[in-house]
């Protein structure tokens, strides 16, 4: 008597707690509840150029003004390609030693200066001859180029369009199956997902290419921005 109130006791708290990681729903009464994903794509309207400006030497002040001169530089291309240098913008600059590990006891042996640059461009016929003439003036350990769209929340707005409109066919399918008439919407939830875009660095003496060759983008053609939408909705029947 005792184990069988044991296993009793057992396939309740079993079945209490399966009821607490998958709860019940309610159902309304003359109500259906559906759910859909939609999707919108846009081509890109913006190219994102990244590159470090870096500068070594011996003495923090030599590299400081060596970090100085190649900023200048960059500033000089971006006007040599109609774009106005303030367009462009910088972030921290840094100043770092470097250090002699040849022996036990490490030397200052120089310094190191870096800054962040990111340019953003809506001309993309711009993008190869800076990418290029960046690279040929070795002032940037890296580059990256990346396209994205600015006019994101346009772009969500029309995948969850696209979104209810699937949640609200499937609900008006099921309505006219049971003989009923899709009546107003009752409630809904919305989640947005835009797809990652992932920058991957490159060696900026990698881009460098002889002048009569095309750059690395030259009639390519950027990749669209995926926009998802999923939509929970609740309909009344009429």
């Amino acid at each position: 008597m005792k184990s069988a109130l044991c296993i009793l006791a057992l396939s309740i708290l079993a079945t209490a707690s399966f009821a607490q990681e998958h709860p019940a729903l309610t159902a309304l009464p003359n109500t259906v509840y559906v759910g859909a994903d939609g999707k919108f794509e846009a081509a890109p309207d913006t190219a994102v150029i990244q590159l470090n400006i870096f500068a070594q030497d011996g003495k923090s002040e030599k590299a400081y003004q060596n970090a100085s001169k190649a900023a200048e530089q960059v500033r000089q291309i971006l006007r040599d390609n109609g774009v106005e240098p303030k367009a462009a913008n910088i972030g921290f600059l840094t100043v770092q030693p470097t250090y002699d590990w040849s022996n036990s006891k490490r030397k200052v042996n120089g310094y190191r200066v870096t800054a962040d640059v990111t340019l953003k461009l809506k001309d993309f016929t711009k993008i190869g001859p800076i990418t290029q003439q960046l690279a040929d003036a070795n002032v940037s350990e890296t580059q990256t180029l990346n396209y994205t769209l600015e006019t994101i929340d346009e772009a969500k707005n029309k995948a969850v369009e696209d979104a209810y409109r699937r949640a609200r066919n499937s609900a008006d399918a099921i309505a006219r199956a049971s003989g009923r008439a899709l009546g107003d919407l009752s409630y809904a939830s919305v989640d947005t997902f835009e797809s990652p875009r992932i920058a991957v660095p490159r060696m900026a003496r990698a881009l460098a290419a002889p002048s009569a060759a095309p750059a690395p983008t030259e009639e390519f053609t950027p990749q669209n921005v995926t926009v998802t939408a999923h939509v929970n909705a609740l309909f009344n029947l009429k």
